[in-house]
C-alpha cells in the first residue's frame, strides 16, 4: 500500500516475478537487476513449505453452487413476428 496524502490506497498495477526456492541463488540477484527500473514489478521467492494443498482434499467442499440470476418471469411471451398485413 502507499501512502497518499495520509491515505492508504492500493496499488492496481503490480507484477509478482516469483522465483522458486530452488533457483533463489541463481535468479533472484539477476531478475531483480533486471527489472530494478520497472516500480510495477516486485522479485520475491515463493518460501511455502508442504504439500500442495489445493488438489486432493479429503475436508471442505461443502460449497453449493447456485445460479443467482433472477428467475424469468413467469407466464408466456407475445410472439416477435411481425404482423402479416405490415
Amino acid at each position: 500500500m502507499a501512502a497518499v496524502e495520509g491515505v492508504l490506497t492500493i496499488r492496481l498495477e503490480m507484477i509478482y516475478c516469483v522465483i522458486p526456492r530452488e533457483l533463489e541463488g541463481e535468479l533472484f540477484d539477476k531478475m531483480v537487476e533486471y527489472y530494478k527500473d520497472n516500480p510495477h514489478v516486485t522479485v520475491i521467492v515463493d518460501r511455502r513449505e508442504g504439500e500442495d494443498r489445493r488438489h486432493g482434499r479429503s475436508y471442505g467442499g461443502l460449497r453449493e453452487i447456485r445460479d443467482r440470476r433472477r428467475a424469468r418471469a413467469a407466464g408466456t411471451f407475445p410472439g416477435t413476428e411481425p404482423p402479416d398485413d405490415a
